[in-house]
């Protein structure tokens, strides 16, 4: 008996290893039977996982493409010639309509020998559909942001053009100048762009040294002050040291910090720099004096395309801090500021703390 429950064990150790496996898996064997389908792929075929044992592969592979085909109608994997070794990753729908990831093996008798069995991969396109849904995102955000600039760029070059020999000095001037600024917007944006994708990629060039924090704030700050009406104070604590950073990304970080809480706080902006009680390095902190941020929407504050209220932008002000921040070696929080509003902080090493 002993040996009896040890031989009927083995198929359960099996069905419940590939029970755990995150994706649907089917076997099947050269005469097209049905030897095993765990839970998630049964799930994604709309089958029993029970009684498909056995069953024959066409009557529980049942995946259709957009012409109606079956999987095996379309990949013939029983037919395929001696160099095939296995079917790429392809989308097909269930009963339910629903899209379905599929990948195959075949199992052959030898190098070149005939096919004994299949194995094929299933998965839920719901993931591919949440990129595509991001993607569409990202184009519609482009879309947004371009027309503006480019609808101000072509009017006041078409007015140029046309109206040269009368408009004044100053009138050419203004325009040139309202060209200029919708220039280095779109520059900024197309830069953010660039950005979000190797940080997404982790393809982020750097190129850090010691740096002076003050010195890099200040221009900042003093950049941002001349071209609003808010107040920015700074305050530096005496004796910092230097951050290990690059002054193109740390400058970035600092400017999109000081921008975001320009843009949806309200009042005086504070900016501080003081020795980080975290690491050993710098902390920005940047406060406002506006509604402040939720606790329950402080993580996606860093997510792409998170935006608040009516003030606009991007959404990827933030994502993109917290990444140059992490590529350095640092990180983000947020917190109340003690005047009410938000606070944000970055943290930032004055060593090269940069992930392997």
């Amino acid at each position: 008996m002993s040996g009896q429950r040890k031989v009927d064990s083995a198929p359960t150790r099996l069905r419940t290893l590939a029970d755990s496996y995150p994706d649907g898996i089917l076997g099947a064997t050269r005469d097209g039977i049905v030897t095993i389908v765990n839970a998630q792929g049964a799930a994604l075929l709309g089958v029993d996982s029970e009684q498909a044992l056995g069953m024959p592969l066409p009557e529980v592979l049942r995946l259709l493409d957009q012409d109606g085909k079956t999987w095996l109608e379309v990949n013939r994997p029983f037919d395929s010639i001696s160099i095939v070794r296995g079917v790429p990753e392809q989308s097909w729908l269930n009963a339910s309509g629903e899209e379905v990831l599929t990948t195959g093996k075949l199992v052959r008798d030898g190098a070149l020998g005939p096919v004994l069995g299949i194995a094929v991969g299933l998965r839920s396109g719901r993931g591919r559909a949440r990129l595509d849904r991001e993607r569409s995102d990202l184009v519609a955000m482009v879309a947004h942001e371009l027309r503006s600039p480019l609808t101000g760029v072509k009017g006041f070059v078409q007015a140029l053009l046309n109206r040269w020999d009368k408009l004044s000095d100053d009138q050419r001037k203004l325009m040139l100048t309202t060209v200029n600024a919708d220039a280095d917007r779109l520059a900024r944006l197309i830069a953010e762009l660039l950005d979000v994708a190797r940080i997404d990629t982790d393809r982020l060039q750097l190129y850090p040294r010691e740096s002076s924090a003050e010195v890099l704030v200040r221009r900042v700050v003093d950049s941002i002050e001349a071209g609003t009406a808010r107040g920015i104070r700074l305050e530096v604590e005496d004796d910092l040291p230097e951050v290990f950073a690059d002054p193109d990304k740390f400058t970035q970080v600092v400017t999109n910090l000081v921008e975001n809480a320009i843009r949806h706080g309200q009042g005086q902006v504070s900016v501080g720099l003081a020795a980080s009680p975290s690491l050993a390095g710098v902390r920005i902190t940047v406060d406002d004096q506006g509604d402040g941020i939720p606790v329950e929407l402080r993580r996606r504050v860093f997510t792409k395309f998170w935006t608040t209220g009516d003030s606009g932008g991007t959404g990827l002000g933030m994502y993109i801090v917290g990444g140059l921040a992490r590529a350095h070696g640092g990180w983000v929080t947020i917190d109340d500021a003690p005047g009410g509003g938000a606070r944000v902080m970055v943290d930032w090493p004055t060593e090269d703390g940069r992930p392997d």
